[in-house]
Order: C-alpha cells, then sequence, then structure tokens
C-alpha cells in the first residue's frame, strides 16, 4: 500500500569506524511519496491537479512512428514509487491505448502501486447485454485496465454505477456533484428551481440533487428510434413557470438534453439549465446547443471541450481529484469528499 505523504523514506548508511567495527546510522530523508504522469491528452487536467497537489508533473515521452504505433517511456526513475496515471479515455481509441502502455510501462519499471486516475471512463454505456450477440464493452475494459496491472482505479461519475463490480482491484468513484452543488447554490434560485432528468435511466441522479436541494423534481420519458436517435418525448411532472435544472452524466451529440430543454419551455418552464459531468461532445452537440432554449451548459473539465460555446461554462474537477489522490496516499476515507 502507498505510504502517508508526510512519512519518510528510511535510509541506512554504514560507515568504517576507526577500530573496524560498523557504525550504522540511520538518516530520515523526506520524498513525496508519490508520482503523477498524463497522457497525452489529460495534460490540461493533470497540470491542475499538480498545481494543487504542489507537486511537479512526471516527466513522460510518448514516440509516434510513421505508421500509427506510438511508445511511452518514463524520464525518471520509478522504481518502489506509488505512481498515479492520469488520462481520460475518451475517443478516439488512441487515449485507452495509451493508458494501457503507461500502466505496462510502470509495472515493468517496478513501481510499488499503480493507480490509473480515469476522470471520464469511456465505454461504459455498454454495460451489459440488452439484446443477444452484443459485447459488453466495460466490462472489456476493466479487464483490460487489470491484466495491464493497475492495483487502483479513481474515476468519475460512471454511466452505470455497476461497472465499479467489473474490477477486482479498489475503485474510488468520485462524483462531480461536490463541485457542481457550490455552483448551483451561488447562481440558481433554488425557491423556484426544478431538478429534471432528461431520460428514465438518470432519475437516480437526479433524484439525489432534487433531494439534497429540497426542490421537486420531473422526468423526461423518451423512447429511441436507434443510439443516439430519440422518436419521441414526453415530460412527467409540472414545469411550469419554474427554473429547470437538466442533470445527466454525459452529453454527447446533444439531442436528448436539447429536445429535453425545448420540451420543457414548450410546457411553460421559465427558462432551462443543463448540467453533466462529461462533455464528449460529438458533431454537431454545440451547435444544437448553441441553437436550443438552454440558457446555459455546465461541464467539467474531465474531458477537454475545445469548440467553444458561448452558452458552456467548464468547472474543474482537479482538486477533487488531488484531494482524493492525498487520501488515497494517507490512507483515508474518501466519502466526505461527496456531497451526496
Amino acid at each position: 500500500m502507498p505510504r502517508a505523504k508526510d512519512e519518510p523514506k528510511t535510509v541506512a548508511v554504514t560507515n568504517q569506524g576507526a577500530t573496524n567495527n560498523l557504525l550504522t546510522t540511520i538518516v530520515m530523508v523526506s520524498e513525496n511519496p508519490y508520482l503523477v504522469f498524463s497522457g497525452s491528452k489529460s495534460q490540461y487536467l493533470t497540470e491542475q491537479i499538480c498545481k494543487s497537489l504542489g507537486c511537479s508533473m512526471g516527466r513522460m515521452t510518448t514516440q509516434h512512428f510513421a505508421d500509427g504505433e506510438f511508445a511511452v517511456s518514463y524520464e525518471e526513475s520509478i522504481r518502489g514509487r506509488d505512481v498515479f496515471l492520469v488520462q481520460s479515455t475518451f475517443p478516439s481509441a488512441d487515449n485507452l491505448m495509451e493508458l494501457l502502455l503507461m500502466i505496462d510501462a510502470a509495472k515493468r519499471a517496478s513501481a510499488h502501486y499503480i493507480t490509473a486516475v480515469v476522470p471520464y471512463f469511456g465505454w461504459a454505456r455498454q454495460d451489459r447485454k440488452d439484446k443477444p450477440r452484443v459485447s459488453i464493452g466495460a466490462k472489456l475494459i476493466a479487464d483490460l485496465l487489470s491484466t495491464a496491472g493497475i492495483t487502483r482505479l479513481i474515476t468519475m461519475d460512471l454511466h452505470a454505477d455497476q461497472i465499479q463490480g467489473f474490477f477486482d482491484v479498489p475503485v474510488d468513484h468520485l462524483y462531480a456533484s461536490s463541485v457542481f452543488m457550490d455552483y448551483i447554490e451561488k447562481t440558481m434560485p433554488l425557491d423556484n428551481l426544478v431538478v429534471a432528468t432528461p431520460d428514465v435511466g438518470g432519475t437516480k441522479r437526479a433524484s439525489s440533487y432534487a433531494r439534497h436541494l429540497g426542490v421537486p423534481m420531473v422526468i423526461c420519458h423518451k423512447t429511441r428510434l436507434r443510439a443516439n436517435e430519440v422518436a419521441e418525448m414526453r415530460i412527467i411532472g409540472d414545469v411550469e413557470g419554474k427554473d429547470v435544472l437538466l442533470v445527466d452524466d454525459i452529453v454527447d451529440t446533444a439531442g436528448t438534453i436539447t429536445k429535453s430543454a425545448d420540451l420543457m419551455l414548450k410546457n411553460g418552464a421559465k427558462s432551462v439549465r443543463a448540467m453533466a459531468s462529461h462533455a464528449v461532445m460529438s458533431d454537431p452537440a454545440t451547435e444544437r446547443v448553441n441553437e436550443s432554449g438552454l440558457s446555459e451548459m455546465i461541464f467539467t473539465d474531465s474531458i477537454p471541450y475545445i469548440k467553444g460555446s458561448p452558452k458552456v461554462k467548464i468547472i474543474s474537477v482537479a482538486n477533487l481529484i488531488a484531494e482524493s489522490i492525498k487520501r488515497v496516499c494517507s490512507h483515508e476515507s474518501i466519502s466526505s469528499l461527496y456531497s451526496f
């Protein structure tokens, strides 16, 4: 298990005495017990995590070859160290492959403890067999990470909580609610607020927000023609004259959440905001958000959102992840970090 942050490393120094007796002196050398490394596409977040931790980002290089293959190497010794490897596995699959190579390289370099920090866990929507002859992608990714050599996983807002059970190593499942709640309470009119979910699958999440804030909840019930295409949607509950907050874990093409917002306004809502942990935002998501009735769209920085929109606000989870790393190293509980 990792050492506590303030626990010094003990080094024995042996000196030859005048009478040929061995004199052993114990020297206490303070050393940061962990190293934090970043994958290529998560450096923006890792820099903020390291700033919060008060440490430098570990030195690592990724070499790319002409055929698209690449290799990673650590440019400092990690033997016997506790390493934290930060990389979200959003598209493309190169990000996942790079993380797997980082894990493998750390294992072969004799790292003591390897923690994968995966703010956005990709393939999580494939968490069960919903029809015959399909893969369960989330279980496959869990197996790949475990086989590569992780000893712990830190992730945030999994699409389905049961994915934690796909791992045989400890999983620290963080929630963006701990950073979202402060923003809600400071900027939104709670006396007129209604929390909504854009689909039935998010009822538990929306219910938790509504219960914590002490406000009503409504549900959008949808049916799909196929993936990423909504056929029909209706509202269960009353939104007339209310300020609506839609909460979700992932926004991909933004079709569901923008249709929900427009439907809320059509049914008399005063305003509609949306909040989601992961900004996948595949085309044409940005255009849909800009053209919708949403007054604001709030994400975390688990995935870099580079396209930009005047309606989109990004809230960082770097401090949340940094505090989790500290507590893992000092063997403290992280449950107190959760708002609910």
